[in-house]
């Protein structure tokens, strides 16, 4: 049986389904391990560990499909930074939400490094000359029937990005603290047609400054909520129980 994808259901909006628990009992990363050499040496001598977050509930009857998604770590004076994506609303998959550059290997592809690396420049213009890739995190397999690698770099500043408009509504970053911290995770459990759901989020507050006023007129902020969920959020899972193990 193939299962409904939930952003398909009648009137789903994941930011009201209830919470059902936040998992800040769970230990914390040393503040060693969050920095560019701590996750080089972490890759280079990982821990046995296991991913909590293998498998979507199948949603298509497709054949899978591999893909790939780079986690780029940006390297910003106060600390690293996770550039992430807001999709496009008129995607045909995962439109409208928050994601991972990234998408599907094509046959010119040598691996799923050079897929991640690719599919990065063509959506938000972040060239390879930026990026050092230093691991990979376990795949992870989609509703949709995707097999997505996480491909994990360290990216240097200097860089301009260019969001392809017709994928990338908006391109941000999330300090990768806030994200590694499992007081930020919550849990959502969803029940429809006798079938229960689960997935983590993590919202996260970015504060846009408007300076379009021009010098005569002071700045002003808006928060706006990035509501991190799904198959992302679920990767970011994974990285935490990397970095914790």
């Amino acid at each position: 049986m193939v299962a409904t994808p939930l952003s398909k259901l009648p009137r789903f909006d994941p930011k009201l389904i209830p919470v059902v628990g936040v998992d800040g009992h769970l230990p914390s990363i040393p503040p060693e391990r969050l920095t560019p050499e701590g996750l080089r040496q972490r890759f280079l001598t990982p821990p046995v560990w296991q991913p909590e977050v293998r498998q979507e509930p199948k949603f298509e009857d497709r054949a899978p499909a591999p893909a790939a998604v780079l986690i780029p770590l940006i390297a910003r004076p106060a600390g690293l930074s996770v550039l992430l994506t807001e999709r496009t609303a008129h995607l045909s998959t995962h439109s409208g939400q928050v994601a991972f550059p990234g998408g599907k290997v094509d046959p010119g592809d040598v691996d799923v490094v050079a897929a991640a690396l690719r599919e990065t420049d063509e959506e938000v213009g972040l060239g390879a000359g930026f990026i050092e890739v230093i691991g990979q995190l376990p795949v992870y397999i989609t509703g949709t029937q995707f097999v997505v690698t996480p491909v994990v770099a360290l990216v240097r500043e200097g860089f301009v990005l260019h969001p392809n408009a017709d994928e990338v509504a908006h391109a941000f970053e999330v300090p990768l603290a806030f994200l590694m911290n499992p007081a930020h995770h919550r849990r959502h459990r969803f029940e429809w047609e006798g079938t229960s759901r689960e997935w983590f989020s993590m919202p996260y507050a970015e504060t846009l400054v408007d300076v379009s006023a021009g010098e005569s007129s002071p700045s002003t902020a808006l928060t706006v909520e990035r509501f991190i969920w799904g198959a992302t959020a679920g990767m970011l899972r994974n990285f935490y129980r990397f970095l914790s193990a």
